[in-house]
């Protein structure tokens, strides 16, 4: 590629950028809210002073982000804004560090560990609004398959969902949600412990025990130490 194709291509992504930063500028300066109806594409090539190709391009960009949402034959909206797109690059960057030295995923889960031991104190706080039959529920079932040696995802999802749904924190039960979703897609590629399902399922059940005691310092070490599952895999010992 010669010099002048590539800063022509250099321009043009950098205005495709720009024209993006406009668009999302303008959602939040007339205040459209997830759902809401973005002005008529032509309106907003008048505005925008763009023409349909680079303006439909914009809104292709950003609806792979989950910013708008194109409903063909009706219009475009103001998107949800997911967390899919964090999700896949962090499920990406993680199953490459699988082959190399598995640094990414200790970041990753370094990252998990510190905020879930920050929510402690929080679901403490929300202890009137803890769904403790859930919480039974969910730590019975793996109690009940670790009997049989089995380990059952759904269950620890279920337990860790209705621990932090009382914070009414959506984006946390998201982002822990991703980081769950992102260590159980690497559950088979991951080096094997020796954990078992019978430890996992204690570990749970410590956390129970300490909330219901609202013990804090408990809790604490309950948070912590059912992460050594998972530890034990992303910190394998030689050989």
């Amino acid at each position: 590629m010669d010099g002048a194709t590539k800063r022509r291509r250099n321009g043009a992504r950098a205005k495709q950028r720009a024209l993006q930063d406009a668009i999302k500028a303008l959602i939040v300066e007339r205040g459209l809210a997830p759902g809401a109806a973005l002005p008529p594409e032509f309106e907003l090539m008048e505005e925008l002073d763009v023409s349909r190709h680079p303006l439909r391009e914009a809104m292709k960009a950003l609806e792979a982000l989950g910013i708008v949402d194109i409903r063909h034959g009706h219009g475009t909206y103001v998107g949800s804004v997911s967390l899919s797109g964090l999700e896949a690059g962090l499920a990406f960057r993680s199953a490459l560090s699988v082959h190399g030295d598995l640094a990414d995923i200790r970041n990753l889960l370094e990252v998990r560990e510190v905020l879930e031991n920050g929510l402690v104190p929080r679901v403490l706080a929300a202890y009137d609004r803890l769904d403790f039959a859930e919480l039974e529920a969910a730590v019975r079932t793996m109690e009940e398959r670790a009997e049989e040696g089995e380990y059952v995802p759904e269950a620890d999802w279920r337990f860790h969902e209705a621990l932090y749904a009382p914070l009414g924190n959506d984006l946390v039960t998201d982002l822990l949600r991703v980081f769950w979703r992102v260590f159980n897609s690497l559950d088979d590629a991951l080096p094997r412990a020796d954990t078992t399902p019978a430890m996992t399922a204690g570990w749970h059940r410590a956390i129970l025990t300490a909330l219901r005691n609202r013990d804090e310092p408990a809790l604490y070490a309950a948070v912590e130490d059912h992460f050594k599952g998972i530890q034990a895999r992303v910190h394998p010992g030689p050989g």
